[in-house]
């Protein structure tokens, strides 16, 4: 792992680092901000998966996380949104291609070979991050903005005993219904309709849930609602009485100065559920 920077941030650092990937065969860079602790002391950890066209920076920029992480005792792991690089497979379309990985694992050419966003988020860079930086393994949450709300939701109902907490931000809700979504599924994963279910948090919700509440915000004049398609996640919750919230936010729109306002929200939810986590670990 190369550390290509550091910063001190809020007491705590924002660093940027870069490491030779087994899951996309590519070089990856991903963003981490440890808050001060104490010695001897491991963070919770939360993963904010980003949406399209985003890299790392977008968010750890952006999204105003620092703050409340700090104040939490949190950690923040910021991962790109897909493998980048010379020869690997591109579209001319800002939502197909690099930048726009839609954490899925890819079976089909010429995505295959790199394309494996799902193995990379939910195992080879949580092992890479708890072995190189004070996070605690069993104390891992997740969240993420539109296409990295849907990864979110899709990792964390795949995966409970590993994400104990999970949250979005106007999440791509029922993408085998939706043009985010069909494209890209059908281009990464084939015609097979079948193989798309498991990365549809709406479909997801509808058959297992979550075994713990879900915290979803979703903008009122989002400009891209037809394509979230919110309401049937929110109908799926509804028929399952899944416990959590589904906070429709009146005027605020797709923006990061939309995740910004409710970051601090966020954090908080994460960090009451990770550090019971500890607690129940101690």
């Amino acid at each position: 792992m190369e550390t290509l920077s550091e910063n001190r941030s809020f007491g705590g650092v924002q660093g940027v680092y870069r490491h030779r990937s087994r899951a996309t065969g590519t070089d990856m860079t991903f963003a981490v901000f440890m808050p001060d602790l104490a010695a001897g002391e491991r963070a919770p950890v939360l993963w904010y998966l980003s949406g399209l066209t985003c890299t790392h920076e977008n968010a750890m920029t952006k999204a105003a996380a620092q703050h409340w992480c700090s104040e939490a005792g949190m950690a923040i792991v910021f991962p790109d949104t897909s493998p980048r690089g010379e020869g690997v497979a591109d579209d001319k379309a800002y939502d197909l291609g690099q930048g726009a990985g839609f954490y899925v694992n890819a079976t089909r050419d010429p995505w295959a070979p790199h394309f494996r966003m799902w193995d990379y988020v939910v195992d080879e860079l949580p092992d890479l991050v708890t072995g190189a930086f004070a996070v605690a393994p069993d104390a891992m949450g997740i969240t993420g903005h539109s296409m990295g709300g849907h990864g979110a939701l899709t990792i964390a109902m795949t995966h409970p005993d590993r994400f104990r907490s999970v949250s979005a931000f106007a999440p791509i809700a029922n993408p085998t219904e939706s043009d985010w979504g069909q494209k890209q599924l059908g281009a990464y994963l084939g015609d097979d309709r079948a193989a798309w279910r498991a990365h549809d948090a709406t479909i997801l919700m509808t058959e297992r849930g979550y075994p713990d509440e879900i915290l979803i915000d979703q903008g009122s004049a989002d400009q891209f609602l037809d394509k979230l398609r919110p309401e049937s996640l929110a109908q799926a919750m509804m028929a399952r009485r899944q416990p959590g919230q589904f906070r429709m936010q009146p005027g605020y729109d797709h923006s990061y100065f939309f995740v910004q306002t409710f970051m601090g929200d966020h954090v908080m939810w994460h960090a009451e559920r990770l550090f019971r986590c500890l607690a129940g670990s101690s």
